[in-house]
């Protein structure tokens, strides 16, 4: 058990911020084509503009050298991500993949069966993120989720985002 299992996060949102060259294109990439709700929206009234995304359940999670290149070799064949990739988790890998792809992603890997039994597609998207949409073919309990095993998008089962 380690030491804060069991007790509530004291941080309420992790919140990504990301600078988009051309905001309109992430805004519309993210919130129409991926699906992502807009929950508020500021701007100056100027240039400056954010918007701000509903993404579910986030999580983060930290990998080693070694378990980040492993992911990469599993999911995508090479060495691709950069030291921050973001998961999504889906309901059907393969259609998010086209519809992110038809959206204006590139595919750099089309969805993979995973050792960990989730299927994981990688992407380049606008903003400059590379992504991952992963599936989950098995449901494990909460308490299944604390033990490491190479996971589904990056590491470990029953996440939201890795």
């Amino acid at each position: 058990m380690t030491p804060t299992e069991g007790r509530p996060s004291p941080v309420r949102q992790l919140r990504l911020v990301i600078e988009a060259e051309d905001y309109e294109a992430a805004l519309s990439f993210y919130r129409d084509v991926l699906g992502l709700p807009e929950q508020a929206a500021y701007s100056n009234g100027e240039d400056a503009r954010v918007a701000i995304l509903d993404a579910g359940r986030a999580t983060l999670e930290i990998v080693n050298a070694a378990q980040k290149e492993f992911i990469d070799e599993v999911e995508v064949g090479r060495q691709v991500a950069p030291k921050i990739r973001v998961a999504f988790e889906v309901d059907d890998a393969q259609a998010a993949t086209d519809e992110l792809v038809s959206g204006g992603a590139t595919q750099v890997a089309p969805p993979t069966l995973t050792p960990w039994r989730s299927i994981n597609a990688r992407l380049d998207a606008p903003a400059g993120l590379h992504i991952t949409v992963f599936q989950e073919t098995l449901r494990s309990s909460p308490a299944s989720t604390s033990t490491s095993h190479g996971g589904s998008a990056s590491g470990t089962s029953g996440r939201a985002a890795g």
